[in-house]
């Protein structure tokens, strides 16, 4: 029957555990992309640098992140870090750097990607009004920036919510491994103990994801109009 093993969610404290560990996936997820955010901004400006050397390092560092799984990076950190500098790094806190500096990375990319596609009289007409080059960005380019980046920044924090799964192989307890522990507790007395956590899961994702999606459909509407 379908229903046999569903209530493996409410035993005992199951169901208050997957909150617990949902929790810390947000965290490092939320945390991440606000400090991701917030360099990648500042890194996106500097890529329309005029210096080659400037934007070359720039363009090197986003590479090194496209090219190398998140994971090496959560071993780089957890692992390899803490053991050549002899220090000790919580898993919760090697996510948060291998994330944030992930985040800034892919950021700095769609900032970069938005302002180069503005139209060039943008910038001649702010000029003409005596716009600083502060105020440039500030009035003119940034505020169009950001409608046109809107799309794929909703579309990295989702990625970056999702990926946070892998943050489970440096023994971090979020909402998988979680799971992984009720259902092997379960297995025996409930064999179906892995579809009901597992969709559970699948849920839980789905709830945090979908109005990341939902509020970027409606911002690009209300610009639009």
């Amino acid at each position: 029957m379908l229903n046999s093993g569903i209530s493996v969610i409410t035993e005992g404290i199951n169901l208050q555990r997957l909150m617990g560990g949902l929790l810390i996936t947000v965290r490092i997820a939320f945390i991440s992309l606000a400090v991701g955010c917030a360099l990648g901004i500042l890194l996106g400006l500097v890529r329309t640098s005029r210096w080659k050397i400037v934007r070359f390092a720039c363009r090197l560092y986003l590479e090194v992140f496209r090219i190398i799984p998140i994971l090496v990076w959560l071993f780089i950190v957890y692992f390899g870090a803490t053991g050549v500098f002899d220090i000790h790094l919580d898993g919760e806190v090697a996510a948060l750097i291998v994330f944030s500096l992930w985040g800034a990375a892919e950021m700095s990319d769609l900032v970069r990607g938005a302002l180069e596609s503005l139209p060039k009289h943008q910038i001649e007409s702010g000029r003409a009004l005596g716009l600083s080059f502060w105020g440039l960005y500030r009035y003119v380019l940034i505020p169009q920036a950001v409608r046109r980046m809107l799309p794929g920044a909703m579309n990295l924090a989702t990625r970056m919510i999702k990926t946070t799964s892998l943050v489970v192989l440096i023994g971090v307890i979020d909402v998988v491994k979680v799971g992984q522990q009720i259902i092997e507790l379960s297995l025996l007395k409930t064999p179906t103990a892995s579809f009901w956590i597992y969709g559970l899961i699948f849920l839980l994702y789905f709830i945090v994801c979908y109005p990341l999606s939902r509020l970027s459909k409606k911002l690009e509407d209300r610009w639009d109009n």
